[in-house]
């Protein structure tokens, strides 16, 4: 019996380890799907305008993403996501136009995306990971509104060097790394550095080596593709081990310690892959198909950093799916806004009270949307579930036993009952004289 016992609990382990044939056809469906859309989403949608936006979204669920791991499971509180973000977007755009230069320039096919974009997305993730370590550090001994103040200064930090980055004589990067060592090492590695953060275009924007605007390499292969895997991957770290303990540092940080969670690792490493996921997300911003050939600092302002919060809040703060739904609900609210505030009924609006402010009054919309969301689900849409989540099956209710018959799963345990039960001492007759103190027992009875 025994080796018959050992096969079968090989045979179960082997299926076990073995991928579903469920999961095989949904990535084989979505392949194809992606595959399609690259190719034919142009004649689908004729209007460039709709598939920016609807990349667009793609591009805002993968920020949502990446946030709810900080926000939503970790229980931190970051409010310059934006600069993540920022720094994907940029580091994509120089390395996608190099490297566009290095292949010969000439037309964006579909063919060269396979070595432009998982190259540039590679450096996107890689820079904006090594900064969300070093803004993940204060983490450590920062809490709530202080925590918050530090990841909106390093947003606008970076915001700003690159915007008000100013340089008197035309220089390139190699010219200036070349002076390191001969002019000494400090001073002449900061220029260098001031050369750099130049050469990305400043207020203008970073339009590419030659200011020619920069290769568009990301088509709905890429951006649609990397939203579904991403977000799988983020649905699979929800309920994993480590995503259980970044949610058990969310409830009770000192208890979670005590059973063994170490909070330094997994505050850092959050914070970690919540910049790597951002990365990604500006880089595919920046090489976007549909979108503008170039980057612009005030893209990654306070505003975006805040609908990036307004995305996790209201699709469910720690729900994958609610952040995803929040990513695609934002993006297509601030839009049409924007879209009925161009319609010729607000434009006569506006020539006739020349102290209307229509962007006052879009972002006076746009709250009064949010507040009234906030008030209908204050958890968010879904709370911290999951649209996709399993249900636990509930017990089963059986019918309630008749008084005169016990239950049938239950032995009868009257006549237990009635043998385990102590006897019951006698208790002399009411008729009977009592004895005072006094009286003395009779012959053979106990004192």
């Amino acid at each position: 019996m025994m080796p018959a016992s050992g096969k079968g609990v090989a045979s179960v382990g082997k299926k076990a380890r073995e991928p579903s044939k469920r999961g095989w056809a949904f990535a084989a469906a979505a392949l194809v799907v992606v595959v399609v859309l690259e190719l034919g989403l142009e004649r689908m949608i004729p209007d460039s305008s709709i598939r920016q936006l609807l990349m667009l979204a793609a591009c805002n669920v993968l920020v949502a993403l990446s946030l709810n791991v900080i926000n939503g499971m970790a229980g931190q509180f970051s409010i310059g996501h934006a600069g993540f973000v920022g720094l994907g977007a940029y580091t994509s755009a120089v390395v996608s136009a190099h490297l566009h230069e290095a292949m010969g320039g000439g037309e964006v096919t579909f063919a060269k995306s396979f070595v432009v974009v998982p190259i540039a997305l590679l450096a996107s993730a890689v820079v904006a990971g090594t900064f969300g370590y070093l803004v993940g550090l204060p983490s450590l001994r920062l809490k709530g509104d202080y925590l918050a103040i530090v990841t909106l200064g390093f947003a606008e930090i970076f915001r700003l060097l690159i915007a008000t980055a100013q340089l008197g004589e035309k220089e390139t990067i190699g010219e200036a790394a070349a002076k390191i060592g001969k002019d000494g090492v400090v001073g002449p590695f900061f220029h260098m550095l001031q050369v750099g953060i130049t050469s990305l275009g400043g207020q203008n924007g970073y339009a590419g080596p030659k200011n020619q605007g920069l290769p568009l390499y990301a088509g709905p292969f890429w951006v649609f593709g990397l939203a579904l895997v991403l977000g799988v991957l983020a649905y699979r770290l929800k309920f994993s081990g480590w995503g259980r303990a970044l949610r058990a540092l969310r409830e009770d940080e000192i208890a979670a310690a005590a059973v063994g969670v170490d909070p330094t690792r997994y505050k850092v490493r959050s914070f970690v892959i919540a910049a790597v996921g951002a990365g990604i997300a500006g880089g595919l911003m920046a090489m976007n198909r549909d979108g503008t050939p170039t980057v612009q600092p005030d893209n990654y302002n306070f505003q975006a950093s805040f609908d990036a919060i307004t995305m996790v809040i209201l699709g469910g703060s720690g729900s994958v799916t609610g952040a995803a739904i929040g990513g695609v609900l934002i993006t297509f609210t601030v839009k049409a806004i924007e879209a009925v505030q161009s319609t010729r009924v607000v434009q006569d609006l506006k020539s006739s009270v020349p102290w209307l402010d229509l962007n006052a009054l879009r972002m006076m919309l746009y709250a009064a949307v949010l507040i009234a969301l906030m008030i209908w689900r204050p958890e968010g849409l879904l709370g911290e579930r999951e649209l996709f989540q399993k249900q636990k099956l509930r017990p089963l209710k059986l019918p309630k036993p008749s008084p005169d018959h016990p239950k049938p799963d239950e032995p009868d345990r009257a006549p237990a009952a009635a043998a385990n039960e102590p006897a019951k001492p006698v208790v002399a007759a009411a008729d009977e004289p009592a004895k005072s103190d006094g009286d003395e027992p009779e012959k053979g009875a106990p004192p």
